[in-house]
């Protein structure tokens, strides 16, 4: 059996740690207390002539009259054609609790054939959530994130030039209303539902208060007694709660990149005794055709005639390699590497692998 650790865990394994104490803050989210989506339509300006052609994106002229007749400017009937601008989608995420004044990091996007926003201010844009009001306005230097360079024969494109971002973009307009204090009830829903991760949040809050405060619901949802808690308000309730650490259970997966070849398994993974076999089969066909020329001065055209040499190798399998049952992680790649192939080829043992219904966990492929 050849055991090659070194390059399981350098090419396509990353074996998890056995879990540790986690705050409860950072497997759930408190019912309510949540951010709200921004959108807003808007114009970069002061580009390097690499804006929007107006003829393909005439919605950046429409928005640009608009602005310029906002500002006391008559265009109707003006024939204009800069290629400085650039109409942009701005988005932005309204974290909870969030006061009139206080500012925000915008999102910036191209939507028309504009090449770069290098160098560009996005003028005063309103941001709307899903309700249609207007939360939030974003302004400022676009910080956008590749470059471009191009001449008259070649072009050369470095990163993501037409988005970018603004830092503190966004100033907050209109506030959220949530009445936090005036709760009475209160619900954390687990980011990865699990009975037992709940049970273990329930008896952690409940030990930490010295009473029955928490009650699970359900895998996904603990409920909180507030006044239970007595504390001196809501916000000092969750504050503590937060903090309390617990250790969580998770699912046996293996997640598996198939662009990469990376495989990724969790501690708990289990495999079923079961034999494997791989072996590789390779076809080479060249191709080397042959130019023949009639004589000089003869009559004739010249011919091109095929030649194609066509190989099949088969390279040695491995034969059937016992995998026994996985008592541990470890055990489980011990066993799997005894086959010596390929990252890619050992996603597909895997896969073969729990199809046989051998492989005990949950199986994703991205």
């Amino acid at each position: 059996m050849r055991v090659l650790l070194a390059v399981i865990l350098t090419y396509f394994c990353v074996q998890f740690a056995a879990a540790g104490p986690v705050r409860i803050k950072d497997l759930v989210e408190f019912d309510g207390v949540r951010g709200n989506d921004l959108v807003g339509y808007g114009l970069v300006v002061g580009l390097d002539g690499t804006g929007d052609g107006l003829r393909n994106a005439p919605f950046t002229e429409d928005i640009m009259t608009n602005i310029l007749e906002r500002l006391g400017v008559n265009v109707t009937g003006e024939q204009f054609r800069p290629k400085n601008v650039a109409a942009v989608f701005v988005t932005a995420t309204l974290p909870p609790f969030s006061r009139n004044g206080s500012q925000i990091d915008v999102t910036i996007s191209a939507i028309g054939d504009a090449k770069s926003l290098l160098g560009g201010t996005l003028i005063m844009t309103p941001m709307n959530a899903a309700d249609g009001q207007i939360y939030a306005v974003a302004q400022g230097t676009v910080i956008a994130g590749g470059t471009v360079a191009e001449g008259d024969g070649a072009r050369v494109t470095q990163g993501v030039p037409t988005a970018g971002v603004i830092p503190s973009g966004a100033r907050v307009e209109r506030e959220v209303d949530f009445d936090l204090s005036s709760l009475t009830d209160m619900r954390l829903a687990l980011r990865d539902a699990d009975f037992t991760t709940a049970g273990r949040i329930e008896q952690a809050i409940n030990s930490d208060f010295g009473r029955r405060v928490a009650t699970m619901q359900d895998s996904g949802t603990v409920s909180l007694n507030i006044p239970q808690t007595r504390m001196r308000s809501v916000a000092h309730a969750l504050g503590r709660i937060e903090n309390i650490s617990i250790e969580p259970e998770r699912k046996a997966r293996v997640v598996v990149d198939q662009r990469s070849g990376t495989i990724v398994m969790g501690d708990d993974v289990r495999i079923s005794r079961v034999a494997v076999s791989q072996g590789n089969l390779t076809l080479r066909i060249q191709e080397q055709p042959l130019a023949i020329q009639p004589n000089p001065f003869s009559e004739g055209d010249t011919v091109v005639v095929p030649r194609t040499t066509v190989d099949i190798q088969e390279e040695e399998g491995t034969g059937l390699a016992e995998i026994p049952d996985g008592t541990s992680l470890s055990e489980v790649i011990a066993g799997l590497n005894a086959l010596g192939v390929a990252p890619h080829d050992m996603i597909d043992i895997l896969k073969s692998i729990k199809a046989a219904g051998a492989l005990h966990a949950e199986f994703i492929v991205r």
